[in-house]
């Protein structure tokens, strides 16, 4: 795959419920960095979608009284609704049940199976139809509950089941590991996941027989496959190019190996783990990166519907609008940490940094503009080399795409509102309102020139994380573009490209300071 192609990856998500805010923060930041990888010109394919197979997604349809598919259907919908309300612009969105989708699961299943890497065993253990895993009894619970999911009791199975050699793979996941240390971060995951295959890897289950919802194990009918088994060969039939016929040679053919596969910390195991040892089994080539964030709390607390404090993403939106809630959860919590949503800090947040920081600055910068001008427009002077915003911005704009680059958009965030904040100390000490009443207009001139340039910068570089209000600001500018995938961004570019003679929209408020009870 070229170099001026950039593929990332959300799981693809259960529907046995509505979206949460957990998959939507990992749904947001691959959008952050999709939208990124844009900006610089490359052929970018962002993929998230659901999992739509298993006993979970069988049992939760029963109990609403529905068939499956409509079940996965509805609960499916309801996924692309919230990702459309967060400005998430997915080029994929794959569901397990699309025929196109099985067509290449059975094709890579012939090829592990030829590989001679299934085989007929026995699986007795306890089952969390949550996590849709066998659990070690040590990991359990008091009660035998499921860590994951402490509400909800493991089951005992005894099953004549189909196995993948895992065991054959250990060496060369090792090696993996040893030889690109990249391959899963942040280090702490990496760690994990090293010691978890040094205690020996196991064969693992590929096929339930007494699921019915799934697709059918093509070797015996009476069996169904492992629903992550299914579900992880997603990543590569999500490639696929739409008129394409699903083939494996197909959709390898262009976006594949991707990039970037960005998970939370509990699924890391089966993407750095059991995935990669199925690409070796069928010959596959890997995939660059696993990346493994945190959890989300509440105010300091897990979230559950028991404590009654989970966060409902269609709410907060509804409220806050989506770059309010795109910037908090993209910018307070650093990538591969735990994070934690509070409401008072959300609100600080966005009021100190887009209401105060930029919105204000912008604001009352056109209104000089306006004031101290002749005519409503950007004036043209002569802006000297070695201006502190001039340098400062050219300074930080490669700081900010290096942030993205590394999966960092909280820094690219800090790195980039920098620029405004700046921009704000530079206004107040060089006092245009004063030099006005001087008649230095030239001088007042240049100082709103170099403000509104810095604007445009930031409103740049904050693009991949706040796209609306980001093609507000430069529109306010003056600037026609309708959307803001038309905006290209060379972090080599020279500060100093707002046009001369160009007339701003008036000025209003780009983003409204938020009231405590609102």
């Amino acid at each position: 795959m070229p170099d001026s192609t950039f593929v990332i990856t959300t799981p693809i998500y259960y529907v046995n419920a509505a979206p949460h805010i957990g998959s939507a923060y990992t749904t947001l930041v691959a959008d952050a960095i999709a939208r990124y990888h844009r900006l610089r010109g490359k052929d970018v394919l962002m993929v998230t979608g659901t999992d739509e197979h298993g006993q979970k997604i069988q049992r939760t349809a029963e109990e609403r009284g529905v068939p499956p598919q409509q079940h996965c259907d509805e609960f499916s919908a309801e996924f692309a609704k919230l990702w459309h309300l967060l400005h998430i612009r997915h080029d994929r969105f794959i569901r397990t049940t699309d025929p196109r989708h099985k067509a290449i699961v059975r094709e890579f299943f012939q090829r592990v199976w030829d590989q001679g890497d299934i085989f007929v065993g026995r699986q007795q253990g306890w089952y969390c139809v949550a996590c849709e895993e066998f659990k070690d009894e040590a990991e359990l619970l008091e009660g035998g509950f499921c860590p994951l999911h402490p509400t909800k009791k493991v089951e005992w199975k005894d099953e004549e089941n189909y196995f993948f050699r895992l065991s054959r793979y250990q060496e060369k996941l090792e090696a993996l590991y040893a030889e690109h240390p990249e391959f899963i971060q942040p280090e702490s995951r990496r760690n994990e996941v090293i010691n978890f295959v040094k205690q020996g890897l196991r064969d693992f289950s590929i096929s339930r027989p007494s699921v019915s919802w799934g697709i059918p194990f093509p070797a015996d009918p009476g069996q169904t496959l492992y629903v992550w088994f299914d579900a992880l060969i997603n990543y590569i039939s999500a490639a696929l190019d739409p008129d394409d016929e699903p083939t494996l040679a197909n959709a390898l053919r262009r976006y594949w190996p991707a990039d970037v596969h960005l998970v939370g910390k509990d699924i890391v195991r089966f993407h750095a783990i059991y995935w990669p040892a199925m690409l070796m089994s069928a010959g596959l080539p890997l995939p660059k990166q696993v990346f493994g964030h945190g959890f989300l709390t509440k105010d300091g607390l897990k979230m559950s519907k028991s404590l009654g404090n989970t966060v409902d993403p269609f709410e907060l939106v509804q409220q806050y609008g989506a770059d309010a809630v795109r910037y908090y959860f993209l910018t307070e919590i650093e990538l591969g940490k735990d994070g934690d949503f509070s409401e008072g800090r959300f609100v600080d947040v966005l009021n100190a940094d887009l209401a105060n920081d930029l919105g204000n600055l912008l604001n009352r910068t056109l209104n000089m503009l306006r004031k101290y001008q002749s005519d409503y427009r950007v004036p043209a002077v002569g802006i000297p080399a070695d201006h502190p915003l001039k340098t400062l911005a050219e300074r930080l704009a490669p700081a900010v795409a290096d942030a993205y680059e590394r999966l960092d958009p909280s820094s690219a965030a800090r790195k980039a509102l920098s620029l405004a904040q700046a921009s704000n100390k530079y206004l107040d000490e060089q006092a245009p309102w004063t030099l006005h009443k001087q008649g230095q207009n030239e001088r007042v001139a240049q100082i709103l020139y170099a403000v509104l340039e810095s604007v445009r910068w930031v409103a740049v570089l904050l693009s991949p994380l706040i796209p609306a209000l980001s093609l507000k600001i430069l529109q306010q500018l003056g600037f026609s573009l309708t959307d803001i995938t038309q905006l290209r961004w060379d972090p080599d570019a020279t500060w100093g490209q707002l046009p001369p003679g160009q007339e701003p929209q008036p000025p209003t408020p780009v983003f409204q300071k938020i009231l405590r009870n609102a």
